[in-house]
């Protein structure tokens, strides 16, 4: 524990996860005195238990994915066969090599790391306490509350054994054969498509109507049409009401008195804000009983000099949305023009395959607001570029306001899913932030061939003419 008696910094910042880093990193930038405290590793769960190791393994499905089909582009080549060992040592080293960036670029900005977990003090000071049970206390003139989150759990699935959350699946040391997903959100179907892909049997288990909650009909879909077709069993509207343990995984028992043997179970049903971790009592911080730090719509708690951002306030679980949070409250405390983030028009991301990508709303969201509305959907089989790598699965639907003739107005959404449209998304995410019109953007060009096209394809439909849909 560094030595920190008497020691006042510009801010301090809790927790140093993407919402936490990017506080201090973007002050740090504009010259303020930053001290970031993490009780585990610089990164949090994003980098370490999250977004990128998550990814990673799903790029290996990719490649699993590619090889096993390179017959079809006149590549032969034997069976492809998986080393898990393999697998996951190459995810550990991209953490590792983001983790050693990270520690690297925080300690080039001159930000004053503090290992141990941090209280925040009625006086606004903040306590540090080691793993190894010393103390430090430090001051500052703000304080940004970025203490993250962790996996929700359900009741008689403690975790261990064949129980499984997102944190453990990372530490898996061979693939099971057999696995259920409690939950279809976005983590539950990203490794569902990922543990089908590397050759698992695996049932998705959901309680509500559909999976991919908040996703538009349409792209749902497309996701249930690819998982069938992969063999990946999906059930919602179920209820899981327990599991018993055997000699080798788990039975797990639905209401009804269906039964499920498996390997293993992935319990993937959200997360859970850790503001216990704060100390918070006391300190005149306000947290609902959801746990959620309560702030209003520029990050700030009911304590003068205090912010929450990321994970431990009820917005969206995204690192994006944390970085741009921690952005907004580094802005106020320069003095900068600070404008809230619009949480109806973030970039929503799921790299299941298909990948899927959307922003603003649903069209049964839009009528449900009171819009008229016209849509236009492009699918992948008329793409050049979609057929030229192989993957023509899915569709790109433009939900956009309904002029009198007919033709589209405002862009009120941007829904995709397939090829790499996580990596397509940015026009439309621009497009619907600035209230651009269809006009506006059927005006640019799109190059061919490209992935893009669809996109572009989608919107000049929606003037009334188009070339090839």
């Amino acid at each position: 524990m560094t030595d920190a008696a008497g020691t006042h910094f510009d801010l301090i910042v809790i927790g140093g996860g993407p919402a936490g880093y990017g506080a201090a990193l973007y002050g740090a930038s504009a010259g303020l005195n930053i001290a970031l405290v993490e009780k585990d590793k610089v990164g949090g769960t994003c980098l370490h238990r999250g977004c990128i190791p998550a990814k990673e393994l799903l790029e290996t499905a990719h490649v699993f994915r590619t090889v096993g089909h390179a017959s079809t582009f006149g590549v032969t080549s034997s069976e492809p066969t998986l080393d898990f060992g393999t697998t996951m040592g190459r995810k550990q080293e991209v953490v590792d090599k983001l983790f050693n960036g990270l520690s690297g670029l925080l300690k080039h900005r001159k930000i004053e790391v503090f290992n141990g977990t941090g209280k925040l003090r009625a006086d606004r000071s903040v306590l540090v306490t080691g793993s190894d049970g010393d103390t430090a206390e430090i001051t500052a003139d703000a304080v940004v509350l970025a203490a993250g989150s962790v996996p929700r759990t359900l009741p008689g699935f403690e975790v261990g054994g064949p129980v499984l959350t997102s944190d453990e699946v990372f530490e898996l040391s061979e693939k099971p054969q057999k696995v259920a997903v409690i939950g279809g959100g976005a983590i539950g179907c990203e490794f569902a498509s990922m543990l089908s892909d590397l050759g698992s049997e695996v049932t998705i288990l959901e309680a509500l109507p559909q999976i991919l909650p908040g996703v538009d009909k349409d792209v749902v879909n497309v996701v249930l049409r690819s998982f069938k077709g992969r063999n990946i069993d999906v059930k919602t509207g179920v209820k899981v009401t327990g599991h018993t343990p055997g000699t080798s995984g788990t039975t797990i028992e639905l209401e009804g008195g269906e039964q499920l043997q498996v390997d293993a179970v992935i319990v993937s049903v959200g997360r859970r804000p850790l503001s216990e971790s704060l100390g918070l009592a006391g300190t005149g911080v306000v947290v609902d009983e959801r746990g959620f730090v309560v702030v209003d719509e520029l990050c700030r708690t009911a304590v003068d000099g205090v912010w929450a951002v990321g994970d431990l306030i009820a917005t969206p679980g995204l690192a994006h949305v944390g970085y741009a949070e921690a952005i907004l409250v580094i802005k106020q405390l320069l003095g900068d023009e600070a404008v809230p983030v619009d949480y109806d028009n973030v970039a929503w991301c799921i790299y299941c395959q298909p990948e899927v990508a959307f922003v603003g709303m649903t069209e049964q969201a839009a009528k449900d607001a009171g819009y008229e509305v016209v849509t236009s959907k492009h699918r992948w089989g008329g793409n050049s570029r979609a057929l030229i790598i192989g993957d023509t699965e899915g569709l790109v639907k433009v939900i956009a306001e309904k002029l009198p003739d007919g033709t589209g107005g405002r862009l009120l959404g941007v829904h995709m899913s397939g090829p790499w449209v996580t990596e397509q998304l940015g026009q439309g995410y621009l497009a619907v932030n600035w209230e651009a019109t269809v006009d506006d953007v059927a005006h640019f060009i799109q190059p061919h061939p490209s992935l893009s096209e669809s996109f572009g394809e989608a919107v000049l439909a929606l003037t009334g003419r188009s070339l090839n849909s």
